[in-house]
């Protein structure tokens, strides 16, 4: 059975989540502050954490900060907080997603699926993401074993997207991993590169979703 952590100050709040997990068969715990939630989750070593960001005391960007020195559990953020700037800082800092309250209950457990597959094939030479595989030891990429032909540049891109599959990959994260230690900003060059890369995985049952102003998300 996974364990879920719910850090968040809302008691209403944080009594739907308790049933919508436990409907699918979820241990729960609680936490309605920070600090409480930083002790939770040293206990119970959850399988993924659904974070506030508007918590008393140690704000949630700073539990998320903390978590992230000792602990790889997935991390999905629930705010009322739709601002570009604040989402771009929760990915940046280690959240695995970022759900704007409110949200639906399909849509919730949907996105935690996802962040938990991801967690188990982090540390694999292969990642596989819908009919997508990624040899990383030969930097080779195939769809339902049809070789795909990438550039080095387009198969850095296509991996990072790929390792973190179905959630926003922010444009800052995508340019340290292809392009690292790069002085100058690739943006155009990230958009032309993304359209090349859409072109190549044309209607396979692959997409590169653009979240305007945050990054991109591979859906498939």
């Amino acid at each position: 059975m996974s364990k879920a952590l719910i850090i968040d100050d809302e008691p209403q709040m944080r009594r739907l989540l308790r049933m919508v997990l436990e409907s699918r068969g979820y241990e729960v715990c609680e936490a309605d502050e920070g600090q409480r939630g930083l002790q939770e989750a040293a206990f119970h070593r959850p399988d993924v954490i659904l974070l506030d960001l508007g918590l008393p005391g140690i704000g949630g960007l700073e539990v998320l900060k903390r978590l992230r020195e000792w602990s790889d559990a997935p991390v999905l953020i629930l705010s009322v907080r739709d601002q570009e700037a604040v989402k771009v800082q929760a990915l940046e800092g280690g959240a695995d997603d970022y759900v704007t309250k409110p949200f639906g209950s399909a849509e919730l457990l949907a996105r935690l699926e996802v962040i938990q597959r991801r967690r188990g094939t982090r540390h694999t030479p292969e990642i596989t993401a819908g009919p997508l595989r990624l040899d990383l030891l030969h930097h080779e990429a195939r769809i339902a074993d049809e070789a795909l032909k990438l550039t080095p540049t387009e198969f850095e891109l296509l991996k990072a997207l790929a390792a973190h599959a179905g959630r926003i990959v922010t444009q800052n994260q995508i340019i340290r991993q292809v392009w690292p230690g790069q002085v100058s900003d690739p943006g155009e060059g990230l958009r032309v590169h993304i359209n090349h890369l859409r072109k190549k995985l044309g209607d396979r049952g692959l997409r590169i979703l653009n979240e305007p102003g945050i990054g991109y998300r591979l859906e498939g």
